[in-house]
């Protein structure tokens, strides 16, 4: 019998599917946390979830799923895909850009290691670094990811977890580590905006804050986790010297949808006798 995509409202139920594996869901479950829940819809199909995070622009889809069960994900996001915005970007378990492509046009933006933190011992070799960062260091942060990680997705309303770790030099903010998602509710946390001033780089600065970060959260959650690019040899190999272990692949993607780029185009041909200046 054919199962029908709905939207799902309940928190514990979408906690209970997402749970069997915390570490591939980790962010979705994160955004169950009431810092996120508002800017989150959430759809299922079965067992499989798929959540849409419209607290940035352009929103971003989350679709991921193990090997075994990725055709029924894949259904889902079939279904889902004629209902979704026009312009999204996505984090997608291999495979599922194809499906997408029938109604995008699909760009990418690099293929991703999930990678989460396994061998505490690793960790526990290196020596932590940096103190806490908050609301009054946000123009210094501003400027040291424009320096040293343009393009970068901040959300400054994360300086408020109290979770972001910042080392100084004279003075000056040269490396620090933060956190996506942060939520003892659902154990779970994701690292993110971890850069070092290029000036200092190789002096083992990233591998202290992040060392000092994941400290803190080991005592508030269960499941460390992050994203990194497969080609970012130097930043896996860190991660890896920490005691991280790549666990899941996945691909994030630009998605521009294709029947309304091509109505938009029309609609502009004929706007000279339609429309005021």
């Amino acid at each position: 019998m054919r199962v029908p995509v709905r939207a799902e409202h309940d928190r514990e139920v979408l906690a209970a599917l997402l749970r069997r594996d915390p570490v591939l869901h980790a962010y979705q479950l994160g955004d169950l946390d009431d810092f996120f829940w508002p800017y989150t819809s959430w759809f299922r199909r079965g067992e499989q979830v798929a959540l849409l995070y419209h607290g940035v622009q352009p929103p971003v889809l989350l679709a991921f799923a193990a090997p075994a069960d990725l055709p029924e994900l894949a259904a889902l996001v079939a279904e889902l895909a004629p209902v979704l915005p026009a312009r999204l970007y996505a984090h997608l378990s291999p495979g599922l850009e194809g499906v997408l492509g029938r109604w995008y046009r699909v760009g990418s933006a690099g293929a991703h290691h999930r990678m989460a933190l396994t061998d505490r011992a690793r960790l526990a070799g290196v020596a932590p670094a940096g103190e806490v960062l908050g609301r009054g260091d946000l123009p210094e942060l501003r400027a040291l990811y424009a320096a040293a990680y343009p393009g970068n997705w901040f959300d400054e309303r994360m300086l408020d977890t109290g979770r972001y770790v910042g080392v100084r030099r004279g003075g000056d903010l040269v490396a620090v580590a933060g956190v996506h998602v942060h939520s003892p509710t659902y154990r779970v946390a994701a690292l993110g905006n971890v850069t070092t001033r290029p000036a200092v780089r190789g002096q083992g600065l990233a591998g202290a804050v992040v060392a000092a970060l994941c400290g803190r959260l080991v005592t508030e959650v269960d499941h460390v986790t992050l994203n990194v690019r497969c080609d970012n040899v130097a930043a896996v190999r860190l991660y890896e010297r920490l005691g991280f272990t790549r666990v899941a692949d996945y691909g994030e993607h630009t998605l521009t949808v294709l029947d309304r780029a091509r109505q938009s185009a029309t609609s502009r041909s004929h706007a000279g006798s339609t429309t005021r200046p």
